[in-house]
């Protein structure tokens, strides 16, 4: 396993992140695994050389840090593994239950605390934009539970650039704790974040923890273009559907297929490599449901791209819009 620093921290973590989404309870959605299904995985991929794992207090309704806090502790020792995950959705449609205010953001913190059984949250994230809520009172917050010591560092999730750029001064400008990172949507079909977020993050040394980076399954090259699939979440993710369906998504899928059956790896692992290859990305945050999911991942890491064959991967896209900041 491969290790980095986050961002311009001294934090290391490990090339892949093992996003936790896929972990808690298959009530939640139909493709998410229950505890004692996810618990293997889980363990390889700490004996693999895992040490970050990314979940969030709403995958789940709140399971998912429940599994996750359990089994880290059973397969791991808390200080070699860093713990992320997020606030920002709601529970419930009633009022100061989701957002960024100072009282929800408290509140959460200490939920998540007890869910995940641990007395420190190693990267706490905002999982989106709060447009009700003053950013000063998001970030003095945050710098609050930094100083209390019940989170090490901050990070921040999809959103405008202007808006992190905005989060970022404020923090300067009261000397409040700095998000160290961003945990943008991008992939090989989505690459929008290319035109701003991305080279902002790397001039200001922000570490990049993509999610998604497989485009929710789309790009392990089981989908078809009359949006139907083999797995359980081919025919159920609606919100892929709506991402990840246009004609020339396909035509970047059919190169990496190509490339994939030509360089003897799997579709998911030159998307994977390809990303990897990308300046400043830190650590794409990989869900997994199979065992082989986790495997292709880690080898992901060692796979070289020329830089045609990255040119021939990146040649068909086109622009779309806006995707992943609500």
């Amino acid at each position: 396993m491969q290790y980095v620093h986050l961002g311009k921290t001294g934090l290391k973590v490990s090339r892949i992140c093992l996003g936790m989404m896929s972990f808690g309870s298959s009530k939640w959605r139909d493709y998410i695994l229950d505890e004692e299904e996810g618990r293997p995985i889980i363990q390889r991929a700490v004996e693999a050389g895992i040490n970050f794992f990314d979940t969030a207090n709403m995958y789940s309704d709140g399971m998912s840090e429940e599994v996750s806090g359990r089994a880290l502790r059973d397969f791991a020792r808390r200080e070699e593994v860093v713990i992320a995950t997020k606030v920002y959705f709601p529970y419930n449609d009633k009022p100061n239950q989701g957002g960024l205010s100072r009282l929800h953001i408290i509140r959460a913190v200490e939920d998540s605390l007890k869910r995940l059984g641990t007395d420190y949250i190693d990267l706490y994230q905002i999982h989106r934009f709060d447009y009700d809520t003053p950013i000063e009172e998001t970030l003095e917050a945050l710098h609050d539970l930094v100083k209390a010591g019940k989170v090490r560092y901050i990070g921040a999730s999809s959103m405008h650039t202007w808006q992190f750029a905005k989060s970022l001064y404020q923090a300067d400008l009261h000397n409040w704790t700095r998000f160290v990172s961003m945990q943008n949507h991008y992939n090989l079909v989505y690459r929008e974040e290319e035109r701003e977020m991305i080279p902002f993050c790397n001039d200001q040394g922000i570490g990049l923890i993509p999610w998604s980076p497989l485009a929710r399954g789309f790009l392990a090259g089981n989908r078809t273009r009359e949006k139907s699939g083999e797995t359980t979440r081919a025919k159920t993710d609606n919100l892929a559907h709506n991402y990840y369906y246009q004609d020339n998504d396909f035509d970047i899928l059919d190169r990496a297929i190509e490339l994939s059956q030509r360089h003897g790896f799997t579709s998911a692992q030159i998307a994977l490599a390809w990303m990897l290859h990308k300046p400043g990305i830190t650590a794409p945050i990989v869900g997994a449901s199979k065992m082989r999911h986790l495997e292709e991942a880690i080898a992901a890491i060692d796979i070289q791209l020329s830089d045609e064959d990255i040119t021939y991967l990146e040649e068909p896209y086109q622009p779309h819009p806006v995707l992943g900041h609500r």
